[in-house]
């Protein structure tokens, strides 16, 4: 994916009200809704919401600027501190050991416990050398455990009982952000997690904005067990709904010749237009509360409340200026009388 900041045509110093007004911008323009005739808008749409999930929110767009993820949210990997020639390990082997090898071929050494105190093994790539930490942690300690007396460095003696409880796994945290019609409807979602994996995420009918899902056992491992991931729900905003708890918020322009003789108007809703009735002489600012067509709850869903904003024709009309003027001059009328 292309670096978020271009998706959204925004520079790096660009504060948060200025990238969630290029968002909304493009959301408007690219929503699938707006342009059922171009197959390409989806991915477009997709993009622009990926790209805000990471530099609209505060935290990743941190660790972005700061490297440690990518474009898509992946973690980025810079290897152990103190690394030297060999990109995410120890220069030549584990620290301290004797195997640091030669160019290109690195030697690593291997530790373990047994009857004769602690021993050393070497071994390169593939060999029993190159087994993890975790391998050579178990060679030294989860084998001691219930057998006994055992040697320990140097060949002291230690007991099982010294052994402290194996601790259990780490929870993980991560973020998606989904639209408001997956909040609305459910869906599923692919969310990269902290630990590497890449896992495809439930969404439930009725989410809030800041809500998270846990994952079971999906966290970081431990002896004793694995953690869970929980996964924050960011809502993006969309291009026409303001929400508001259960219920959606909608600006509907209507024509002045609407407002003033009435008519009936199509209204978008999340499940597709409907036709409301502009009674004659309705002013701007008027809300129309259409039931049942806001966002799913346990109580059940919420409304859309639909705000009547009057728009004048966009090149202005001689006619309407006469006729205003002579209005204003044959019937004038104060509507801020009473905020005097």
């Amino acid at each position: 994916m292309r670096n978020p900041y271009e998706v959204l045509g925004v520079p790096r110093t660009a504060d948060v009200g200025a990238i969630k007004s290029a968002f909304r911008k493009l959301a408007k323009k690219l929503h699938p809704d707006a342009n059922k005739d171009d197959p390409k808008s989806a991915k477009r749409f997709s993009e622009i919401n990926q790209a805000y999930e990471i530099i609209g929110d505060e935290k990743k767009r941190k660790a972005f600027d700061r490297g440690e993820i990518d474009a898509e949210g992946k973690p980025r990997f810079h290897g152990f501190e103190g690394s030297g020639a060999q990109p995410g390990g120890f220069p030549g082997g584990f620290p301290g050991g004797a195997g640091a090898g030669g160019p290109g071929g690195a030697h690593f050494e291997s530790f373990s416990f047994g009857p004769e105190g602690m021993r050393r093994g070497g071994g390169g790539p593939g060999g029993a050398g190159a087994r993890g930490f975790e391998d050579i942690l178990k060679d030294m300690f989860g084998g001691a455990a219930g057998q006994g007396r055992r040697s320990g460095f140097g060949g002291a003696p230690f007991e099982p009982e010294d052994m402290r409880e194996a601790p259990a796994g780490r929870d993980v945290e991560a973020a998606v952000t989904i639209s408001l019609d997956e909040a609305a409807k459910g869906g599923t979602r692919r969310v990269h997690l902290p630990t590497g994996k890449e896992v495809e995420v439930k969404i439930p009918t009725g989410l809030a904005d800041g809500q998270q899902i846990r994952l079971k056992g999906q966290g970081l491992p431990g002896p004793g067990a694995v953690g869970d991931a929980l996964v924050t729900i960011t809502i993006a905003p969309h291009p026409l709904f303001e929400r508001d708890g259960a219920n959606l918020r909608l600006d509907l322009p209507v024509t002045l010749y609407e407002a003033v003789l009435g008519g009936k108007v199509r209204v978008p809703t999340l499940d597709g237009a409907v036709e409301l009735a502009i009674p004659a002489g309705t002013s701007s600012g008027r809300t129309f509360r259409l039931k049942g067509k806001g966002l799913p709850a346990k109580s059940g869903a919420g409304d859309l409340l639909a705000s009547i904003r009057i728009v004048l024709p966009p090149d202005g009309d001689t006619e309407l200026d006469d006729l205003m003027r002579h209005w204003r001059d044959a019937k004038p009328y104060d509507p801020r009388s009473d905020m005097a």
